[in-house]
């Protein structure tokens, strides 16, 4: 296992329920792959907090006890909650940092309204 949580790729495979991507699908992955989604902490949008345990991108087991080995693995498995599409327009060596700085700076400010000019 290599870590590796600034995943981009394109899909190569989707299960039986997956309705939000296709295969061929250019995504990208940030550093968790799974929750619960259903207790109090995943309903509120904070899923780090998952009671059952979140599922990480690397160095974790999902909820079938199989290893996640990271971004540099050859293939990964995501549930679609955890996947974002990247625009065909957008090279998926550049959208690969906003998935882990990017986003670090983004959802603070988001999350506290910040505008030109508060920071």
């Amino acid at each position: 296992m290599v870590p590796g949580h600034e995943i981009t790729g394109i899909v190569t495979a989707v299960g039986s329920h997956v309705s939000i991507y296709s295969v061929g699908d250019q995504v990208g992955v940030g550093c968790l792959v799974d929750s619960c989604r259903m207790c109090e902490y995943c309903l509120s949008g904070e899923e780090q907090f998952c009671k059952k345990g979140v599922v990480y991108t690397y160095n974790a087991l999902d909820y079938e006890g199989n290893p996640t080995y990271g971004g540099y693995s050859s293939q990964i498995v995501v549930d679609e909650e955890y996947v974002v599409r990247i625009p065909d327009t957008i090279g998926l060596d550049v959208a690969a940092p906003l998935l882990c700085a990017g986003i670090s700076t983004y959802s603070p400010l988001k999350h506290w309204n910040a505008s030109s000019g508060m920071i």
